[in-house]
């Protein structure tokens, strides 16, 4: 079966395989398919983790004079 989507070969210690294996078993799914949503859950908690950080260094210079409240915002 031919893909069109970029492919990725990793090299992996045997208990990291081996919980691949028993997760893609658990779950039905292709040891493939597995290790993309793993990828993918990795990669949205790093950018979770940006975000956060992000956040918190503008949390430190926010001034509490200069916020502005719901209702000036939205009129509402």
């Amino acid at each position: 079966m031919a893909t069109k989507l970029p492919r990725l070969n990793v090299v992996l210690e045997p208990p990291v395989y081996f919980a691949i294996v028993r997760m893609a078993k658990r779950d039905g799914v292709s040891m493939s398919l597995k290790a993309r949503d793993l990828i993918r859950e990795a990669i949205e908690f790093c950018e979770d983790a940006y975000w956060v950080k992000q956040a918190a260094a503008r949390e430190r210079t926010l001034k509490h004079s200069k916020m502005l409240s719901h209702k000036e915002v939205w009129g509402k």
